[in-house]
């Protein structure tokens, strides 16, 4: 069963220097609050991975946290680059990263091998791709079968995939609703999983027709941090805030203005700020 515990803690006990931790979400549920977890701890020589790095793994580059990223599309949606990303890879600003670029096809099925436990994943793709001359890990096979030509990638198995949602119940089951990218198969590729949460509920209740359940033993650690999500949103609870987004594209492109934005907002700053930066949303009947 997921233990309950402060994110403090969870992040103490299960992310480590030199780990490789997938923070998944598609713009909806990233782990933001777990990540800045991860900074204020002082993590160092992660390999992070996600299938669409945004605003948090800027932050974990900028801060230093990061020895390389695995990942396909990367950008600050809707606004523009990754300006401490490419600091980092540019210019070796705060330190040189190396970095792995795969398309959103071979993430996903990477994850679902190594959710699978098999040791690559095979699929349809990369023909003609020019990613092929930078990325060593992309390679071809011939179907036994068919004699068809296929690509190949190694499959992904985090030692820790972080994840947000809407709500767990005191056994430790997770509830997400709304769009899911692959945190399901990244948590079920990982070799332990932190999930923050909204609210901890004695039961589940109703769920949507598009909900998932995490059972509680696909799950190490499970913290209530509301707000965890903020900026992106979380369904049925507080909608995305554009505006931190297009505010970051200005932090971000001077390292002077990004460490001190992170020194007031993060570095020193409570996990418990997180609730009083969202704005809920508004149910029916609300004035």
């Amino acid at each position: 069963m997921a233990k309950i515990q402060s994110l403090h803690d969870a992040v103490a006990e299960n992310i480590h220097d030199g780990d490789s931790v997938a923070f998944e979400g598609f713009t909806h549920l990233i782990p933001h609050a777990a990540a800045h977890e991860v900074i204020r701890q002082g993590r160092k020589d992660l390999t992070v991975i996600r299938m669409t790095p945004d605003m948090i793994y800027d932050q974990l580059i900028g801060m230093g946290c990061v020895k390389k990223l695995i990942f396909s599309f990367a950008g600050n949606p809707g606004v523009g680059l990754l300006r401490r990303l490419r600091d980092a890879v540019e210019n070796g600003w705060p330190h040189p990263i190396e970095i792995e670029e795969h398309s959103h096809a071979a993430m996903a099925n990477a994850y679902e091998a190594g959710a699978s436990g098999l040791p690559c994943a095979i699929f349809r793709g990369y023909r003609g791709a020019e990613l092929t001359r930078v990325n060593p890990n992309i390679r071809f096979i011939r179907c036994p079968f068919t004699g068809e030509e296929l690509a190949a990638v190694p499959a992904l198995r985090p030692d820790v995939t972080v994840i947000h949602a809407q709500r767990a119940d005191r056994k430790g089951n997770v509830l997400l609703e709304g769009i899911v990218g692959v945190q399901k198969e990244a948590v079920l590729a990982a070799r332990r999983a932190i999930v923050t949460v909204e609210e901890i509920v004695d039961d589940l209740a109703s769920r949507s027709p598009n909900a998932c359940i995490l059972p509680s033993w696909t799950v190490t650690s499970v913290a209530k941090v509301p707000g965890g999500a903020h900026p992106s949103y979380v369904q049925g609870v507080y909608p995305r805030d554009n505006a931190a987004y297009i505010e970051w594209d200005r932090i971000a492109s001077d390292r002077d203005s990004f460490l001190t934005w992170m020194a007031q907002n993060v570095t020193t700053v409570s996990p418990d700020v997180f609730a009083g930066r969202v704005a809920p949303l508004k149910t029916k009947g609300a004035a």
